[in-house]
């Protein structure tokens, strides 16, 4: 028998053999639409839902205005990432996109970026997951897990159980993503429509519930609100696992963002209507207290604390994958350092999966450290998110712009004002991420330019390789 190609779509060789997988010729084990748009799902629902509604409410009815503008923002990325997906259909998404687009340099910084993000917000994910692990536990089985040492131990714990799912490749991963979708996902949206059946114009905010300007609160509500739709990329990262990619990431795409929006706004308008404004703006478990107002009890703390140890688990499972995904990819181009492109007997990229826990426990600890490094963490992994959508819309905004893909009339200013929209999405994340964690994320950006120097001197290049990944892609 012959060697089987590599999982992200690429043929055994390097960059020269490098060819989109037939969008004919699904493999028999990968992610099909329903385990894409549970990837999407797992990944952009994360632990931020559960707080969601307090920290809006605390700004303002402004704050619903500001979830629809990034909405749309997130629906044009998914779908710039759906016609990039089509266009080049291999692992690494805005990798990908990035160096076909602008150059290998690009293309490292890109993934580099990425990579940075996916560590990093693992560990605000974790973070917040443990506190509901917490309560849980002191609520249905009377033990204390508080302190600092026993919040750590809680989040090592649950990093290694989405770590140890992916080791044992895709095909369980999927599985795993697909079942915490579905376990998270209805009881939310159970909370929304019940929510409407208590739901009072009175308990509403103010429209702008703060001191300054409605504007500056439409750009603070749109900060808070960036951070939870990071993902949207998930499947265009995975298309080298992706069966039809072609298709299916497109498709994938849109309707995971799609499903995250109308749970995000339907949630968060059913609490606020139901909650008293004064008591929701103080509240740190949101869900639990609107539970409490429709059906009365404290039992729904406990409820929504579940439902946020699954949401979170969902969240560190798809986004462990990632963490592996991006630079396996740029490894066998030569653009990550060669380690991180090995898989196991089961096609898992073992050593992205085992760096990636690593790091994100290491940036566990420094949540822990302080209130204040939590919210840095946060910001940060907003800050970096931002690089690589900016890329991706850029490089569409550049295919098209100079023909490089055969597309006119109607179809040309629809897909450019898509990846136009993007683009100005890109820059308003940017600038609601906030000056420290611009400058932060700059500089964790700069110390990878050491990394593509190591990697450049190793192979005696000097200058730009070949920046082409595929050969005969999709022009239509």
């Amino acid at each position: 028998m012959g060697e089987a190609p590599p999982s992200d779509g690429t043929l055994p060789g390097g960059p020269a053999a490098t060819a989109p997988r037939s969008s004919r010729s699904p493999a028999p084990a990968g992610l099909g639409f329903g385990s894409a748009v549970a990837l999407v799902i797992g990944n952009v629902v994360g632990t931020g839902i559960f707080l969601l509604p307090a920290s809006l409410a605390a700004i303002g009815t402004v704050s619903l205005v500001a979830m629809v503008l990034v909405t749309l923002g997130a629906v044009a990325m998914a779908l710039v990432f759906g016609r990039l997906g089509a266009r080049m259909p291999v692992s690494g998404g805005p990798y990908a996109y990035a160096r076909e687009a602008f150059g290998e340099f690009a293309g490292f910084w890109i993934s580099w970026s990425f990579w940075l993000t996916a560590w990093i917000g693992n560990a605000a994910i974790a973070v917040a997951w443990v506190g509901y692990v917490q309560y849980a536990a002191r609520h249905l089985l009377g033990l204390d897990w508080g302190g600092t040492a026993g919040s750590v131990a809680v989040g090592l714990a649950g990093l290694s159980i989405p770590a140890a799912v992916n080791l044992m490749g895709v095909r369980n991963m999927a599985a795993f993503q697909t079942v915490t979708a579905v376990l998270k996902f209805v009881p939310l949206l159970l909370v929304a429509v019940v929510g409407l059946l208590f739901f009072q114009v009175r308990n509403f905010p103010a429209f702008n519930a703060t001191t300054g300007g409605w504007v500056g609160a439409l750009s603070t509500a749109g900060a808070v609100t960036l951070f939870i739709y990071s993902g949207v990329e998930s499947v265009a990262v995975a298309a080298g696992k992706v069966r039809d990619p072609a298709r299916t990431v497109g498709r994938a795409s849109v309707a995971g963002v799609l499903a995250c929006a109308a749970l995000y706004l339907l949630t968060t308008v059913a609490v606020m209507g139901t909650v008293p404004h004064e008591r929701l703006a103080r509240s740190s478990a949101p869900f639990a207290d609107a539970l409490d107002q429709m059906a009365g009890g404290s039992a729904g703390g406990v409820v929504i604390a579940l439902c946020a140890v699954v949401s979170g688990l969902g969240a560190l499972n798809g986004w462990t994958l990632l963490v592996a995904e991006m630079p396996m990819a740029a490894a066998r181009h030569g653009m990550f350092p060669p380690a991180f492109a090995r898989t196991s007997a089961r096609g898992a990229p073992y050593v992205g999966v085992l760096a990636g826990t690593a790091l994100t426990s290491l940036m566990l600890l420094v949540g822990y450290a302080s209130s204040d490094s939590f919210r840095t963490i946060v910001l940060l992994a907003s800050f970096t998110t931002v690089i690589p959508y900016f890329f991706s819309a850029a490089a569409q905004v550049l295919w098209l712009a100079t023909g490089t893909r055969a597309v006119a009339g109607a179809r040309l200013a629809r897909d450019l004002l898509v990846a136009l929209l993007a683009l100005l999405f890109s820059f308003w994340m940017a600038y609601g991420s906030g000056a420290d964690a611009v400058l932060g994320g700059v500089l964790m950006l700069l110390a990878g330019v050491p990394v593509y120097i190591w990697l450049k001197a190793r192979r005696g290049e000097c200058g730009p390789r070949d920046s082409r990944l595929v050969e005969g892609i999709d022009t239509g």
